[in-house]
Order: structure tokens, then C-alpha cells, then sequence
């Protein structure tokens, strides 16, 4: 099937420098900022729904919080192998349609007194089975909406925006339930999901997809041939590998960094949220970053190094001591440095991935690189756990924090170290295609 790019002329796109100047694209960017908004102001919405209207304890928020979770591990590769059979187009209305009316229909019962834990556990799931839905098809067409020229600017729009979401969406959230009480603040939250609705109903081009012939694979199959085309491509299976071990020691990580922070440094709750709070001015800087310097040194370069900084600077968080004048500033550096690199790599490797994977083959490649990374974070939690208390924080986030520098040096051995300034070109897929509105 052919690549999106490949009759600039007759669609009408612009050049990657007038990105902006496309209508659909447009859309497509306030649809998907609108979305994540929703969707991590609804992180904290929810939780705080089930403490403060349903007087939660401890033990059931743990559980809300792992409901919600647990959809990118149930869902991940399902929702790659029905992407790529679907308009993209079409599963992200239906999914934006699906959480407003999940997250009304809460607010309603709850203003009625009929809300309950376990209804909410359901609405919980929903919104978290709709998001990887949401997440895996917005991934996919950009590739089908853009030139292949035009990837790493329009994955740096996208991806800063779901970095200003991940910043602000729970302070949003949290603000909501401040302002408006649990049951109101979901309803606000739903109007997230309706502004993604209508502006995503609003893309006009026709989407190419693939056309679904008779005795088409079942899904389990095409979730197989997802992870064949994945483990098959040397660039792909080193992005792989490399977010798994990402995942994994950055789990730790945090889990060691949220203990070392208060017992070790003697920080308060809000020196803690200041510092972690720099990750998301970070990742906005990233985002610019990212639509230049891969043209500048070649992508293959950006990556490596930018993993390597952006990973390798917690290791200096373990030489800081809790009283000195210099620490607060000193984890506000490390984090927005982190977030900066970190947010360079996720959209540098983005548009590689996008660019050598058929269009036909995008939600699944995307599902299987997030199943693999995000499989390993539970581990990575116990794994800091484990460290903390076996060798104490300090040692221990010294230790999680080496290790984290295993996804550079993956990178760096394996074919995505030369990947230079023009993207590859992807394989035609297999079969014909169709025009789809």
C-alpha cells in the first residue's frame, strides 16, 4: 500500500515547514491535546471521586488505580491488530464518545446517590480500555494524515501536547475536584472527551486503509504477525528491547526516588512536587528540540545521545544531601534535563518507528513496543523495592539509575545508532488498499 506521502500534489499538504497550515492536522492536534487532557485529569478525578464521595480507604483506591491501569497490559496488542483493520479516524471518535458518556453517566449516578465502588471500578476500566484504544489509533494516523517529511514535526506537536497534559491534566484534575466537588469536576472531565469528539469528526481528508479481503486473519493471528514484524526488523526490535530496559530500571527508579526523597533529603510534599513538576517544562523544550536537531545530526546520533543524557542524569541525584541550599534546585535541573532528552527520544524514536513500519502494520507495532516496555514496569517496581531495602535508597537509586543506561547502549549496537538526517522508507505493505472516508 502506498505511504501517505506519496502524491503530495493531489492531496494538497503542505510543506513540513507550513505544518500549521493544515486544517486537518490542526484537528487532529486539538482533538488529541483535548484527549490526553481528559484522560490524565481523569487520573486523579477518579480516585478522588472514590475517596472523598465514596470514602474509599486504602486497599480499594490501590485496587481503582490498578482497574484503571490494567487495560494497557490486557489491551495493548488487541488494540494494534484492530487499528490497523480500522479508520483511524473512526476509533478515535467512537473512543472519545465512549468516555464522555462513561464519565457522565458517573456523574449522573453519583449526583443521585446511586453511584457505588463497583460501578466505578467499571467506568474505571472503561476510560482506560478507550485510552489505549485512543492512544495507539492517534499514533497511527499521523503517519496516514502527513508526509513522511512531515513526521518528526508532527509527532513534536503531538507529543509536547501529551507532555503539557501529563504536567497539568492531575493538577487540572485535582483543581476540578477543589472547585466543583468529585461528581461535577467528571462531568467537567467528559467535556474533554466531547472537544476531542468534535474536533477529530472534523478531519475531512480520506484515510487509506487496508481493505479486508474474505477469510481475513483472526484477530489473534494478526496480533501474531504483529509481534513477528516487530522481533523482525532490527531497527524495531532494538526500540524494543531498548523501552523495555527503559521501563524496567526507570520503575525502579521512581520507586527508590519517591522513598529517598523525604526519608534521605528530609524533603517536603511540596519540594518534592516542585522538582517532579520540571519534568513537564522539560519535555515542552524537548518537543521543540526534536522538530530540528534529528535534520541537523541525523537520528541514529539524537538518539543515542539524547538517551544517554537524559537516562544517565540520575545518577546524580544520589551525591545530593537533604538540607544543603542546592538540593531542591539541584532535582528541579535533573528533572527538567530528563524531561527535556526524555521527550527528544520518545518523538525521535516515534517518527522512526512510524517511518519504517507499513501502514498497515502502525497500531500494531506501536502496541507491541508499548505492551513489551509497559509488561516490565511492575517488575521494575519490586526490583526498586527490593534494592532500597536491601542496599538503602542511596545505593540503591545509584544502582536502578546504572541501570537505566542499558537503553542507550542498546541503541547504540544496534542499526537505530545509523539511522541518519532523511527517515527510511518503509515496505510496501502486503495487499490492496481502499479509500475510506
Amino acid at each position: 500500500m502506498p505511504c501517505a506521502s506519496s502524491t503530495p500534489s493531489a492531496s494538497g499538504r503542505s510543506p513540513a515547514s507550513h505544518l500549521w497550515r493544515d486544517g486537518d492536522f490542526r484537528m487532529l492536534w486539538l482533538g488529541q491535546t483535548s484527549s490526553q487532557l481528559g484522560e490524565h485529569a481523569t487520573l486523579v478525578i477518579l480516585p478522588l471521586f472514590a475517596v472523598l464521595t465514596l470514602d474509599a480507604g486504602a486497599g480499594q483506591l490501590g485496587v481503582l488505580r490498578a482497574v484503571g491501569q490494567a487495560p494497557v497490559l490486557l489491551l495493548s496488542l488487541f488494540a494494534g491488530a484492530c487499528v490497523d483493520r480500522w479508520r483511524t479516524r473512526t476509533v478515535m471518535v467512537l473512543t472519545d464518545a465512549g468516555r464522555a458518556l462513561a464519565l457522565g453517566a458517573a456523574a449522573v449516578a453519583a449526583l443521585l446517590g446511586a453511584l457505588g465502588l463497583p460501578a466505578l471500578l467499571v467506568v474505571a476500566f472503561a476510560v482506560g480500555a478507550l485510552s489505549v484504544f485512543f492512544d495507539v489509533a492517534y499514533q497511527a494516523s499521523l503517519v496516514r494524515l502527513v508526509r513522511r517529511d512531515q513526521l518528526v514535526r508532527g509527532n513534536s506537536a503531538l507529543e509536547g501536547s501529551r507532555s503539557a497534559a501529563q504536567t497539568g491534566g492531575p493538577a487540572l484534575g485535582g483543581a476540578l475536584v477543589s472547585a466543583l466537588s468529585a461528581p461535577v469536576a467528571a462531568a467537567s472531565g467528559a467535556v474533554f472527551f466531547a472537544l476531542s469528539f468534535l474536533s477529530i469528526r472534523r478531519i475531512g481528508r480520506h484515510e487509506s486503509v487496508p481493505v479486508r479481503p474474505e477469510g481475513s486473519p483472526r484477530v489473534r493471528r494478526r496480533v501474531r504477525e504483529g509481534l513477528r514484524f516487530v522481533a523482525g526488523d532490527p531497527r524495531l526490535r532494538a526500540v524494543c528491547l531498548a523501552s523495555a530496559a527503559f521501563q524496567l530500571f526507570f520503575s525502579a527508579v521512581m520507586t527508590v526516588y519517591l522513598l529517598h526523597l523525604p526519608r534521605e533529603l528530609h524533603l517536603s510534599g511540596t519540594a518534592m512536587g516542585l522538582a517532579l513538576a520540571a519534568t513537564g517544562p522539560g519535555a515542552l523544550l524537548g518537543s521543540l528540540l526534536a522538530a530540528r536537531l534529528p535534520g541537523r545530526f541525523g537520528h541514529g546520533a539524537v538518539l543515542v545521545s539524547a538517551a544517554a543524557i537524559g537516562d544517565g542524569v540520575f545518577l546524580l541525584v544520589p551525591a545530593l544531601h537533604g538540607g544543603s541550599a542546592l538540593t531542591v534546585p539541584a532535582l528541579v535541573a535533573v528533572n527538567f534535563v530528563f524531561g527535556a532528552f526524555g521527550q527528544l527520544v520518545n518523538v525521535t524514536v516515534m517518527a522512526v518507528r512510524q517511518a519504517v513500519t507499513p501502514d498497515g502494520m502502525q497500531g500494531r507495532a506501536a502496541a507491541t513496543i508499548t505492551f513489551v516496555g509497559m509488561g516490565l514496569t511492575p517488575l521494575g517496581s519490586l526490583l526498586g523495592g527490593c534494592l532500597a531495602e536491601s542496599w538503602g535508597t542511596r545505593t540503591g537509586l545509584l544502582a536502578a539509575a546504572a541501570g537505566m543506561l542499558l537503553s542507550p547502549t542498546l541503541m547504540a549496537l544496534s542499526p537505530l545508532a545509523r539511522v541518519g538526517r532523511t527517515l527510511p522508507l518503509a515496505p510496501e505493505s502486503p495487499g490492496p488498499s481502499r479509500k475510506g472516508a
